[in-house]
């Protein structure tokens, strides 16, 4: 790979205890023909405008994420699906610059699967928003107020997905209400959790 961003050189300065991991994982990347770019505070490895992968670090451990990673082989096993409601993209993550190193031949097969998926065209199906977990106490407020449930249906299928996915989460039902009475203005003003 020819270019470096710049950003990616100035965000790299800034790994802190990640500086070599992030050093390695990024001079793997660059043997595929990918266009580093910096999305979403991290580098991301794109063909042809199409997001391939991330690099990115965390308190615990720096990873690169698949984008479509639930389409590769990982006959390595070394991709994981960080949570459940995870659905198209898998991760790689890593602790120190040695488990790099020693996984850094099933990266490269990994990283070359994820090149041709996306020339192929292939795309994860994902689960439709009616197959998401309604949270009871949200159920209970869409069957109680039509104006609200009338703006939450007009809402994108993904800023659906987000909410129920907020609102599902809490095992408490105290949290599971005080998210929903949080949400419901701007679910009115047709926004979507992050708007």
């Amino acid at each position: 790979m020819d270019n470096q961003n710049p950003k990616v050189d100035a965000y790299i300065n800034r790994a802190g205890k990640w500086q070599n991991e992030v050093i390695k994982l990024r001079s793997i990347v660059q043997e595929f023909p990918l266009v580093e770019d910096f999305k979403w505070g991290v580098p991301c490895y794109t063909l042809n405008g199409k997001n391939v992968l991330l690099t990115h670090c965390f308190k615990e451990y720096c990873a690169v994420l698949f984008v479509k990673g639930a389409l590769l082989k990982n006959t390595s096993q070394i991709l994981i699906q960080q949570t459940d409601d995870v659905q198209a993209a898998r991760q790689a993550r890593f602790t120190n610059l040695q488990e790099i190193e020693a996984a850094a031949e099933d990266l490269r097969i990994c990283i070359q699967e994820a090149i041709e998926v996306e020339k192929a065209g292939l795309k994860v199906e994902l689960k439709k928003t009616s197959e998401f977990t309604i949270a009871p106490e949200f159920q209970k407020v869409l069957s109680d107020d039509a104006v609200l449930k009338s703006a939450f249906e007009a809402l994108t299928p993904g800023r659906q997905r987000a909410y129920l996915l907020y609102f599902a989460a809490p095992t408490q039902e105290k949290t599971r209400i005080a998210r929903i009475e949080k949400s419901r203005t701007a679910i009115l003003a047709g926004k979507g959790l992050n708007d």
